[in-house]
C-alpha cells in the first residue's frame, strides 16, 4: 500500500482513486479549461496515516479539480455482421473525455494534500 494520501471518489457514474498533483481523464464534464471543479462524493480518504471511510460519502470531504483540457478518447470499432445475410454495419466510437489535474484534497476544512 502506498503512503501518500489519497482518496477514492465518485464522478460520472464511476469511482476514481485520486492522488494529488496527478491528472486524470473522466467523462467530459460542462466546465471552462483552467476552472476549478469540487467534488463532494468522497466515498474514501487516506491521509498517509489513517484511512477515513464514508457511509456512504465522507463528512465535510472534498476533492479539488482543475480542468486541463476537453480532449477525446481512442477510436473504438464496433462491428456487426450476421453470416448468411449478407448485413454488416461498422460503426466507431470516440468517448469525449476532460482530463483534470487533482488541486487537492480536504476533509473538514484541513487540507491533507
Amino acid at each position: 500500500m502506498t503512503n501518500s494520501p489519497y482518496a477514492i471518489v465518485e464522478a460520472s457514474g464511476q469511482q476514481f482513486w485520486l492522488q494529488p498533483n496527478r491528472y486524470y481523464d473522466i467523462d467530459r464534464l460542462a466546465a471552462d479549461v483552467d476552472a476549478i471543479i469540487t467534488l463532494k462524493e468522497v466515498l474514501l480518504v487516506n491521509d498517509g496515516k489513517a484511512t477515513t471511510l464514508g457511509k456512504p460519502y465522507v463528512a465535510n470531504a472534498e476533492v479539488s479539480l482543475k480542468v486541463m483540457t476537453h480532449r477525446r478518447g481512442p477510436k473504438i470499432i464496433v462491428y456487426k455482421m450476421q453470416k448468411k445475410k449478407k448485413t454488416r454495419r461498422k460503426n466507431g466510437h470516440r468517448q469525449e473525455l476532460t482530463r483534470v489535474m487533482v488541486e487537492s484534497i480536504t476533509v473538514g476544512g484541513k487540507s491533507i494534500a
